[in-house]
């Protein structure tokens, strides 16, 4: 037998043994997973299990070390609340945490039975690699709506995540990657016993999800591990000029070469007094939770190279992807610039620093009184540059090799993440299609009965994309295959032009 078919007979025993055992209706289900049973909560509409560990604490000698299988347990385990929040400093509406001991995930799903397995979607949250969890997230909407088992994971961010040191060699900056394809891996194996069905899942995500997301189609070590892919606010070919994506963050994209990122590492390192990793193990987390040396690497085992290169090459999974950005995206980060409200002057300085001699092109093309005032017209010009044009150059390389579906979220309306300063209206910013997919944490979202409509109907386009490989179904209004975007907004989903509506034409002969 070869070592493939030796591996699927071995899978399909494994998640036979792994059958789920569920009380009654409004009880405490209990599910065996393949390290042992837990026991979550069933409202009788729904059930949820969270805490769950897929990975052992990457702690000690563990710290910047691929993740391993968790110990075994016998007695039925809890898992009624969230496991810890990895490490990370307080950020937008995310509490500090110096928690190592953090690589669980939740599962959630419909509590009646099912004619047969349903399809698992896996959660990769966002928030710039360095905060989130995946408990912010509540998706029995999701769960409910499209008869789908949702699950959410965390892994290890920041410097814990992504430090490279030369002493790491080909792991450098990839071990929250890593414990994103543990968590993969969990799912291959334990999805039959909540309900799931292992041979089809989808990798979805927002942010540093999406491009997390982008990470995976492009690595290697991924493939098999998920089918099909939904890229939210994450464009593979994201890149940003000087100071655009916030103040004095220099031109890039969100991932450094391996080489680079281990110098920044053995740098940041001496500055603590370490001359190799094992002296960095032995600092206390809380002395490097807010270290800003963890930057996710490319030409790593896991990811040989940058998703935009693997995408040009046609070096990644050729899994169906549903991808797409929202109509404002970089009003979230411009009003968070240092200095509001904006003056003209301060918008020209930006324009400057970010295009040099070029800045004139920039500013007659993005006037201040066109716009609504100058953080307007500097964050329209970032959401193009940044976000909407990058995402037609996404769209275009993935629609080349594999079935594609483009979007982008346009409710000017949504709730925002936080008030707008003054001069600034939030609009689709980034993120804001997200209380339409789940109920967040620290986010409460009020959405008006035209906005819970349109929530119900991209549920029903996200699920029936993660069921069948394709967003259409029912009575919804007929979404095409890229080059045809869907514009999304309430009362208003149809065909869009993106690349005219973000002006690419002009920022690609700038």
């Amino acid at each position: 037998m070869s070592k493939r078919l030796l591996a699927m007979a071995l899978s399909v025993v494994t998640l036979g043994a792994l059958t789920t055992t569920v009380a009654e209706a409004g009880t405490s289900p209990v599910v065996r997973t393949d390290s042992g049973p837990v026991r979550g909560v069933s409202t009788g509409e729904y059930q949820s299990f969270q805490g769950i560990p897929f990975a052992a604490p990457p702690v000690g000698d563990l710290r910047w070390a691929p993740p391993r299988s968790p110990e075994p347990w016998t007695a039925v385990r809890d898992a009624t609340e969230p496991g810890p929040r990895c490490a990370q400093g307080a950020g937008l509406g995310s509490p500090a945490s110096d928690a190592e001991d953090c690589l669980y995930l939740n599962v959630i799903s419909p509590a009646g039975p099912s004619r047969k397995p349903r399809p698992v979607m896996v959660w990769v949250h966002g928030g710039s690699f360095t905060s989130g969890a995946g408990s912010d997230y509540d998706f029995k909407r999701m769960a409910l709506g499209g008869d789908v088992v949702v699950v959410t994971v965390n892994y290890r961010l920041g410097v814990f995540g992504f430090f490279g040191h030369p002493e790491l060699g080909r792991d450098s900056g990839a071990f929250g990657f890593q414990d994103q394809q543990a968590a993969l891996r969990w799912v291959q194996r334990n999805a039959r016993a909540f309900g799931g069905d292992p041979r089809n899942v989808t990798l979805f995500g927002e942010s540093a999800g999406a491009m997390s997301t982008c990470v995976q189609l492009a690595s290697p070590s991924a493939a098999g591990l998920f089918h099909r892919a939904i890229v939210q606010s994450g464009p593979c070919t994201l890149t940003w000029p000087d100071g655009g994506f916030f103040p004095g963050v220099p031109a890039g994209s969100p991932y450094l070469p391996r080489a680079e990122v281990e110098a920044i590492g053995a740098e940041g390192a001496g500055k603590l007094g370490c001359a190799d990793v094992a002296c960095m193990r032995r600092l206390p987390a809380k002395d490097l939770v807010n270290q800003p040396i963890g930057t996710p690497a490319f030409g790593t085992g896991l990811l040989p190279e940058h998703p935009a290169d693997a995408l040009k090459a046609g070096h990644f999974a050729r899994v169906p992807v549903l991808t797409g950005v929202t109509r404002d995206e970089a009003r979230l980060f411009v009003s968070m610039f240092p200095g509001q409200p904006f003056t003209e002057e301060h918008y020209q300085e930006l324009l400057r620093t970010a295009f040099k001699e070029k800045a004139p092109l920039v500013a007659a093309r993005y006037p201040s009184a066109k716009h609504g005032g100058p953080a307007m017209a500097f964050a329209d010009a970032m959401t193009d540059r940044i976000w909407g044009c990058p995402q037609v150059g996404t769209e275009r390389l993935l629609r080349e090799r594999t079935r594609t579906f483009g979007y982008e979220f346009a409710d000017r309306d949504a709730p925002p993440l936080f008030p707008a300063p003054p001069g600034m209206r939030s609009g689709a910013a980034h993120g804001s299609e997200l209380a339409y997919l789940s109920d967040l944490a620290g986010f409460p979202a009020k959405l008006t009965p035209a906005q819970q409509e349109l929530a119900a109907q991209m549920i029903q386009y996200w699920t029936a994309f993660a069921r069948t490989g394709n967003p259409n179904g029912g009575e919804l209004p007929k979404w095409r295959p890229s080059p045809r975007t869907q514009s999304l907004a309430p009362g208003r989903i149809g065909p869009v032009d993106l690349a005219a509506v973000h002006d690419c034409g002009f920022w690609a002969g700038l």
